[in-house]
């Protein structure tokens, strides 16, 4: 099941242009504002120590929980997971999203979809005040080697989407932009960057960060109108590193 930001950001396109509206405001301005290029690339070193998560509920458990998050975030219950709902076709006639070029769309999905092969995968997703939102998600792979060659296919495709194009599912037109981000290293190796998501006039801002722990790989994610603070960002990132850092249990 494909979630994250991009997705669901898309939703809120509409709400927020009519408070933009109603308020007289633009609503832009991280749409108009400069970014940064991308950092030089990161490599992992593929003999990192650390066991891999075989048991999906096991890392689940090591994500971010609420109690790890800033006041005002809850839960996003999981459709099929949560809910047992089943699940929703990409293929459905009625969704005419897409991005161009066609990878791109891939930006931001879970590691685990970007690179195959992970023993356990899990996510988890928060809401929280002002439309903002927190998302994380983690891959475990057998080996670090393999962990490293996930932290670099991430890599690989923000250099080929710095700036695309696409649809939503309404097939309303959407930018995207991508650059780097100054945050601390974290984990064995890690990476940051920033995208600017924009439609109809209303920007949202993903700060980002792909963190390896051992042979695990997470991606953390908070999007809202305006850019997360530094300090809390990095504290969230610290975190996540400490819960998956150690071994899983059995």
């Amino acid at each position: 099941m494909r979630r994250g930001p991009v997705a669901a950001s898309c939703s809120l396109f509409a709400v927020l242009a009519l408070s933009a509206c109603s308020s007289n405001a633009s609503g832009d301005a991280g749409g108009t504002a400069s970014l940064a290029p991308l950092g030089p690339v990161v490599t992992a070193a593929p003999d990192a120590a650390g066991t891999p998560f075989a048991d999906p509920a096991a890392l689940k458990a090591a994500l971010l929980d609420v109690g790890d998050l800033p006041v005002g975030f809850t839960p996003v219950p999981d459709p099929e997971d949560d809910l047992g709902l089943p699940p929703a076709s990409e293929s459905a006639d009625s969704d005419k999203s897409s991005t161009d070029p066609a990878e791109c769309g891939a930006v931001l999905s879970p590691v685990a979809d970007q690179r195959a092969g992970a023993v356990a995968s899990a996510s988890g997703w928060f809401t929280g005040p002002d439309f903002a939102t927190i998302d994380q998600d983690a891959a475990s792979y057998g080996t670090g080697a393999d962990a490293s060659q996930a932290f670099a296919v991430v890599q690989d495709r923000l250099a080929g989407c710095t700036e695309y194009a696409g649809t939503d599912a309404d097939g309303v037109q959407v930018q995207y932009r991508v650059g780097g981000r100054e945050q601390q290293p974290a984990g064995d190796a890690s990476v940051a960057f920033r995208l600017v998501t924009t439609s109809e006039g209303v920007s949202l801002v993903s700060d980002v960060v792909v963190v390896v722990v051992g042979s695990t790989v997470t991606q953390l994610v908070a999007t809202g109108q305006d850019p997360i603070d530094a300090g809390v960002f990095g504290d969230l990132t610290s975190t996540a590193v400490s819960k998956l850092a150690p071994a899983p249990a059995g």
